[in-house]
């Protein structure tokens, strides 16, 4: 019985030293030396202060910033450790009332609108934390933001534009726009 046992332990302490030790160190080391940002959560900041990460929206309400995707992370918005959508369906109450009441509050931020409140603007994505919004919605919003930090709307699309992003290699996924990084672009535009 000790012939079985004794190269069983052996096997099971090899492969937690492989599998528990060495392979993990070997990929945080690599990934520190190819992607350091990307390892490192890709964090975007002012004067070395980390702001928030490129990846994880944030919850943006002041009228003179742009606006992201709502978040339906519970107990508070864009919580990274409860990643989910609501879960409503487009025939349920709440989620109705929900973005009735998003619809409200942007017209209310800038009445000077006649077009469609873009959908991005009164949805949670799936995942509750998107960074991003379409350029659609980051238009929709230019009114608001150059009026209230009294800019040019042509210099606040002109921002628009450079931080819209493109389609990946071209064809995966939507151009879109990170309101973390534009609004920080916003910022140093003024100091």
């Amino acid at each position: 019985m000790t012939n079985h046992i004794k190269p069983a332990l052996l096997m099971l302490l090899f492969f937690t030293v492989l599998t528990g030790i060495a392979y993990p160190l070997a990929v945080t080391f690599s990934a520190q030396i190819v992607f350091p940002s990307q390892a490192n959560g890709s964090l975007l900041g002012s004067n070395e202060q980390p702001l928030g990460s490129e990846l994880i929206g944030q919850a943006f309400s002041r009228p003179e910033y742009f606006w992201g995707r709502p978040s339906a992370t519970s107990p508070t918005p864009y919580n990274g450790g409860a990643s989910s959508g609501s879960n409503q369906g487009p025939t349920n109450p709440a989620l109705i009332d929900a973005v009735q009441t998003r619809i409200k509050a942007l017209r209310d931020g800038d009445s000077s609108h006649p077009e469609a409140v873009p959908g991005d603007l009164v949805t949670a994505s799936a995942s509750g934390l998107d960074p991003h919004i379409s350029p659609a919605a980051a238009a929709y919003q230019i009114s608001r933001v150059a009026t209230v930090r009294q800019m040019s709307p042509d210099n606040v699309r002109e921002l628009v534009e450079h931080y819209t992003e493109t389609r990946q290699w071209g064809v995966l996924g939507e151009a879109r726009v990170n309101v973390l990084k534009l609004n920080l672009a916003l910022d140093k535009r003024l100091n």
